[in-house]
């Protein structure tokens, strides 16, 4: 079944349904080389790339560099090798740079025309009268200046006659417009900065809102695509270009459309460019390629895939409406894709050494282990087994319950790809701590037993430094906080330094190699490792642990209901389950709509249709909905008004989940 279309691919059908050329058809991906690109940037790029895939259209790189002051070439190469790591490849590489003159150009038509003047008051007084959301602005004291004045002082601007500050050229529209950014907004400043590109030749500059549009309009760009915070800049975005078109339409035939939707926010997570840097600045992180950062460079250097990335964004969908995604979808898509790709190794990461004791002295085994049981093609290795290996210390216990099947004394556990051991003694130092523990081996490994084990040959093994990453911020929502810091959340565990043992097969294992560490995690070999001291990142763990240490749920202690209590009915529980589906990680989600499409066997058509009018904003209550409504068609019931109408609402929501389970129907 096709994948349903989202709001910006219904717009483009629309377009082409009514006569737009496919040919037309060209996006771009604007960043400003300001910083490196983050998490929330690889939405956009998803976005606008995904189109050009679907599409066999062109998507610009473009690199918006109208602000010298914060602007490197290192951010430019950044950007670029971040968005060709992620999979995607630019139909032309641009600049606004390139640009300047025509901005220029256009500018001196607009005092022409007088639609744009040069402003020599002081930021404070030009803030005064440009008023407020409820109240409208006044004009300025210099709105009036003639069209020579306004061209001579904007000429003696470009050759850099006047210092900073001392005038601005403005775009001449409405200073009483309900629309702040439409009361004569600025269009140029004197900035004499040396620019990465244009060296020295500019000491006046062009403001973002002026370039970017007049940029996407001079690559003939057919839908240029942002995020909600531009929404209120689109009438701005229209006029400018309107009027450029009157002085160019023949030679830029096509006027570009923006569209906007909702940026990518994740919890534990923050994604402030200024912020960030503040990190960096303070030596809370080591730059910004740090693996506990959001960066694309940073997530890379902890081990994440363009794959997963890219399925992650696949997965969050394209909304009108910002949200807060969980985290946990992320590294749960993390998981998934090393899963299927990643060799499976033995590593000890918190060591406690084993003797066994019946195993003879000097002898070593080389026994056969299989890389990866989700790839048949990745075959098998050899790992060495001797007298004395390694365990970690958290799976012995010295006495313990029925119920811990790790090894502890007199009970039998396996050993992944080797034998069964079993617990005889324990060897301890003066203080009464454990330093080794001494085994029998039996080579029956036929034997039932329940609990396997991994484990290095202490012989073979190779020491390593092993960096547990966890998440930075201890608060779902850092920067939230208005009467605290997003500082006060940094978690003061997020990097703890072990020294661990690996299978000696790692000996040869390279810069950003993948394994998983057997019963451990997903782990990657670090930019700082070498042949003489490797060094692996922690990618991620096999399950979310930080679902463990969220709060207990204080009823869970009360006594259960008595038997003679009423049962709840499946149609309340489906309900209850409802509203909470949307806040739930992707794993968890498939859990509970196997449970809603269990309960939608005892419901009845009559319990299930109320729910058809759920208010829009009650997602998952409409998501539950649609899933027990799957069963009852499946299970006979025959379509009706009511049931069309209620699905076809759905396919065009905003949530992802919602259109994908109301396209299958």
């Amino acid at each position: 079944m096709s994948k349903p279309l989202n709001f910006i691919e219904h717009i483009i059908e629309e377009d082409l349904a009514n006569g737009f050329s496919r040919n037309n058809l060209r996006f771009r991906f604007p960043p400003e080389p300001n910083g490196y690109l983050h998490i929330g940037h690889t939405k956009a790029i998803g976005i606008s790339f995904g189109l050009g895939e679907k599409y066999n259209a062109p998507v610009n790189l473009r690199f918006d560099d109208t602000n010298p002051a914060k602007e490197e070439q290192e951010y430019v190469d950044a950007i670029k090798k971040d968005v060709s790591w992620l999979g995607y490849q630019w139909a032309n590489e641009l600049y606004s740079s390139d640009y300047f003159q025509q901005l220029y150009d256009w500018a001196i038509l607009l005092i022409k025309d007088g639609k744009a003047y040069v402003d020599s008051q002081s930021s404070e007084a030009m803030a005064e009268q440009k008023g407020t959301p409820t109240e409208p602005g006044v004009d300025g004291p210099f709105r009036n200046r003639s069209i020579e004045e306004n061209l001579d002082l904007f000429e003696r601007m470009k050759l850099g006659e006047f210092e900073e500050g001392t005038h601005i050229l403005r775009a001449k529209i409405d200073m009483q417009h309900p629309n702040m950014l439409m009361r004569d907004p600025i269009m140029y400043r004197i900035l004499k900065k040396h620019h990465h590109r244009t060296g020295n030749d500019w000491c006046i500059y062009p403001m973002y809102d002026w370039t970017h549009g007049e940029s996407d309009y001079i690559e003939q760009i057919s839908h240029s695509l942002c995020s909600l915070e531009f929404k209120p800049h689109r009438e701005l975005y229209d006029w400018f270009k309107e009027q450029v078109y009157s002085y160019s339409k023949d030679d830029y035939p096509l006027l570009p459309k923006q569209r906007e939707f909702a940026r990518l926010n994740l919890s534990y997570t923050i994604m402030s460019k200024r912020k960030l840097l503040t990190l960096v600045e303070e030596g809370i992180v080591k730059g910004w390629d740090d693996p506990r950062m959001p960066t694309i460079s940073g997530l890379r250097r902890r081990g994440y895939t363009p794959m997963a990335i890219r399925h992650f964004i696949e997965r969050v969908g394209v909304a009108k409406r910002d949200n807060i995604i969980d985290v946990s979808l992320l590294e749960f898509c993390v998981r998934e894709d090393l899963n299927k790709t990643a060799p499976r190794v033995m590593a000890v990461l918190n060591p406690l050494k084993v003797v066994i004791t019946n195993y003879p002295d000097g002898k070593e085994e080389w026994l056969e282990a299989e890389n990866n049981q989700e790839d048949e093609n990745a075959g098998y290795r050899k790992v060495p087994f001797s007298k004395e290996i390694f365990i970690e210390k958290e799976d012995f216990k010295e006495s313990a319950s029925n119920k811990y099947f790790r090894l502890t004394l007199g009970k039998e556990v396996r050993l992944k790809n080797a034998y069964i051991i079993k617990g005889e003694k324990v060897v301890k130092n003066a203080n009464g701590d454990i330093i080794e523990m001494h085994c029998t081996y039996s080579e029956d490994t036929s034997k039932k037993v329940k609990g396997t084990l991994h484990w290095v040959s202490i012989k073979h093994a190779i020491e390593a430094e092993v960096r547990e990453y966890d998440r930075l911020f201890m608060d779902e929502a850092p920067d939230s906080h208005p009467d605290k810091d997003f500082m006060d959340f940094i978690n003061p565990n997020s990097l703890k330094i072990l020294k661990a043992f690996v299978e000696p097969s790692l000996q040869d294992a390279k810069i950003g190699d993948r394994y998983q560490f057997q019963r451990i995690g997903y782990f990657n070999v670090d930019d700082d490792s070498s042949i003489e001291h490797l060094v692996f990142n922690k990618t991620v763990g096999l399950r979310d642990s930080w679902e463990k240490q969220k709060p207990v749920n204080k009823n869970q202690n009360k006594p259960q209901q008595k038997q003679n209590q009423p049962q709840r009915k499946a149609i309340d529980v489906i309900q209850q389950l409802g509203k909470k589906y949307t806040n739930l990680p992707e794993a968890k989600q498939l859990k509970v709509k196997a449970e809603i499409a269990e309960l939608a066997k005892q419901v009845t058509y009559d319990e299930l249709s109320p729910l058809f009018g759920t208010a829009v904003k009650k997602t998952g209550t409409r998501i539950a909905t649609v899933i027990a409504l799957k069963v009852l068609l499946n299970n006979g019931l025959q379509h009706n008004e009511a049931i069309k109408d209620f699905i076809e609402k759905a396919i065009e929501d905003d949530n992802a989940v919602l259109r994908n389970e109301a396209s299958e129907i």
